[in-house]
């Protein structure tokens, strides 16, 4: 059966210009989203952008900042949140940082933030699409505070990528690697993952990808393994 399309949207500042913004369609077509932009009238997106609270020059930093409260609010309806901006401009950092905080703290939409170049593809962009829409998607099992079911979360990060295997509550599986290209170290850190936990890619209930830096690094990198959920070593 057809999973149903997963609505991104996107709260951003210079795709456009860099030629990033094919790549961002791309890559959530890819996934079965369906990116797109939260239409506001003009009146809204001054008062929004002045209930916010932080002033910022760019345009279209304003009219993202305006964006990221109509959707708390509800006043703009979205599955997921995507925000990007370039990584040279530190006004932008400092803006997606606080609507990633902002969205995460208001609402319970999933959100990616991500920093673009002039060379981002869409096969970089393809994990963040793939964690937001496995999200949007299984929010109810991957909200759970005590994990049940057979999940794999992966977290690609500048400098290492990590995959951990849980079944009801208990990690059976893991693999780390550097981080060389995107996609080749989450292959393989999955495929670590999978064999130490003796399982299948279609044997997972659910699966997530973190892509910014999770609060304890080391939380996976030489952790003693438990043994798999049924006793066997």
């Amino acid at each position: 059966m057809k999973e149903e399309t997963v609505r991104i949207a996107q709260l951003s500042c210079g795709p456009e210009y860099s030629g990033v913004q094919k790549e961002i369609y791309t890559a959530a077509e890819a996934v079965g989203a369906e990116v797109f932009f939260p239409d506001l009238s003009l009146s809204d997106i001054r008062r929004n952008f002045r209930d916010f609270g932080l002033d910022v020059k760019s345009g279209d930093l304003k009219l993202a900042i305006a964006r990221a409260v109509a959707l708390v609010e509800g006043s703009a309806e979205a599955d997921a949140v995507f925000i990007a901006s370039c990584f040279r401009c530190a006004e932008a950092a400092i803006v997606r940082n606080e609507l990633r905080r902002y969205i995460h703290e208001h609402s319970r939409l999933p959100v990616v933030s991500y920093s673009f170049t002039e060379r981002t593809t869409s096969g970089t962009l393809l994990t963040r699409m793939e964690a937001l829409t496995t999200i949007a998607r299984r929010r109810a099992l991957l909200a759970r505070e005590r994990q049940t079911g057979l999940t794999m979360g992966v977290d690609s990060g500048s400098s290492t990528t990590k995959a951990v295997i849980m079944q009801d509550n208990e990690i059976i599986g893991t693999g780390w690697r550097p981080t060389t290209e995107v996609l080749t170290s989450a292959d393989e850190v999955i495929a670590l993952a999978l064999e130490e936990a003796g399982v299948t890619r279609e044997d997972l209930d659910a699966w997530d990808n973190r892509v910014w830096p999770v609060p304890h690094r080391g939380a996976y990198r030489g952790r003693p393994h438990s043994g798999r959920a049924d006793g066997k070593q």
